[in-house]
């Protein structure tokens, strides 16, 4: 079960705004949207947060860097539109489509399946090209803060990189070591002269 938290009022006005502008739907790069023929609907808020790092203690602290809906027509998703943090607050970004969009309404569909009630959100690895979708355990959690923690759940999103296999439910603790190690620059080996 998922207990999705609201998004930020402005963030899900911002993102409405845009829906009913024809301009910004007619500008955006996403095709399925611009025709779409039944009315769009955005569902599903997800913070989304970025991990750059893991300390050598194993803490993975992130941030926070948006809120991502899920645009609907015709029973099913077919993009996205993101809000960012300005200085007057949250507002809209970009309307967008491609592989994550799908997965995403995937990788939610499991989770809803899952025996224990969870809170998404979306996890970016931008050095590793890879985006989950982030089982918190806290339900009462605040969306906008925290970090992963070792019994959450992290489902990696279809295209995955190599070696992690997408759509498949792995605790966070199990992945760390190898995020750890993708993420943990390599020293340079020195020769002497």
């Amino acid at each position: 079960m998922l207990h999705v938290p609201p998004a930020p009022a402005p963030a899900q006005r911002s993102v409405l705004t845009a829906l009913n502008s024809p301009t910004a739907v007619r500008e955006a790069p996403t095709p399925a949207l611009r025709a779409a023929q039944q009315p769009v609907t955005a569902e599903s808020p997800l913070s989304v947060h970025v991990l750059d790092r893991i300390t050598p203690s194993g803490h993975a602290p992130t941030r926070l860097t948006a809120w991502r809906f899920l645009l609907r027509t015709g029973g099913r998703a077919v993009a996205a539109a993101d809000t960012m943090l300005t200085p007057d607050g949250w507002a809209f970004s970009h309307f967008f489509e491609g592989p994550y969009v799908t997965a995403t309404e995937q990788a939610l569909r499991q989770a809803e399946a899952l025996p224990a009630a969870y809170q998404p959100r979306l996890l970016s690895v931008p050095e590793l090209y890879m985006l989950t979708l982030w089982l918190h355990g806290d339900c009462a959690a605040d969306a906008t803060t925290g970090h992963p923690a070792p019994s959450d759940l992290l489902v990696p999103l279809a295209p995955a990189p190599p070696g992690i296999a997408a759509h498949r439910a792995h605790r966070f603790a199990e992945l760390l070591p190898l995020l750890t190690r993708r993420l943990t620059p390599t020293p340079l080996l020195s020769s002497s002269a």
